[in-house]
């Protein structure tokens, strides 16, 4: 049966990620080059109801995030993992259970969370960890709005070329709005590129920022008591 759909430029890697996945799994993978090319094929097997979207997360013709969208819409419990162009060593922060597989691709990591992904239910929300979602976004330099929810909480992050300068949530804005959102840490999000700030309260570099975010958080979960000298 079916279990993935591999969407990568280069046909070299691509089958190499399809063979690694039947030999360490035994799923069947598609792998197909473009967004185009697998809504056309989708379209042919209407019967396929893949639970994995393997992607790229930008390339020629490719943007994961809107197929991964696209895909989300159509297959409900789609879980989606992405293959960003930078490098491990410019990751600022480890995320455990990351869905993000920057190069050299960490074999090991990516069957384990595939076997994961396939175990669960299949009506289960395609969630990412904020920080996973930040970083990826900001190390790939976009630009555009990332709305994230968790629950009835609903935050959004502004980028420009790969710096966040504005969040804003019910309650915050600014540092304090990303504050709030990465402590709900998993997360459902959306992507557009067309959506800009109309301000800028963040002044900060992005890396700084989340490291900010989570020491602010670590200081929260601490007794009252203790945040006085923390």
């Amino acid at each position: 049966m079916t279990q993935l759909l591999i969407v990568h430029r280069d046909p070299e890697i691509g089958r190499d990620l399809v063979q690694l996945v039947k030999d360490y799994t035994g799923y069947e993978s598609v792998l197909t080059h473009s967004e185009s090319e697998t809504l056309v094929w989708l379209r042919r097997q209407p019967n396929l109801r893949p639970r994995i979207l393997l992607t790229q997360l930008q390339a020629p013709g490719l943007d994961g995030f809107i197929l991964g969208a696209l895909l989300g819409e159509m297959f409900s419990g789609l879980q989606t993992l992405f293959l960003p162009a930078y490098a491990a060593s410019e990751q600022r922060m480890e995320v455990a259970g990351s869905k993000v597989f920057p190069e050299p691709i960490d074999g090991e990591r990516l069957i384990s969370t595939i076997e994961r992904s396939v175990r669960m239910f299949s009506e289960a929300p395609d969630l990412f960890h904020v920080l996973d979602i930040l970083q990826m976004c900001c190390l790939s330099r976009r630009s555009g709005a990332v709305q994230m929810v968790s629950g009835s909480n609903v935050g959004t992050a502004y980028l420009r070329d790969g710096q966040i300068v504005h969040a804003e949530t019910a309650t915050e804005y600014g540092d304090g709005a990303l504050f709030e959102i990465v402590s709900w840490g998993e997360i459902e999000f959306a992507y557009d590129s067309g959506v800009h700030a109309g301000v800028e309260t963040i002044k900060k570099a992005w890396n700084a920022l989340l490291i900010d975010a989570l020491e602010e958080g670590r200081r929260r979960a601490l007794p009252a008591w203790r945040q006085q000298t923390a």
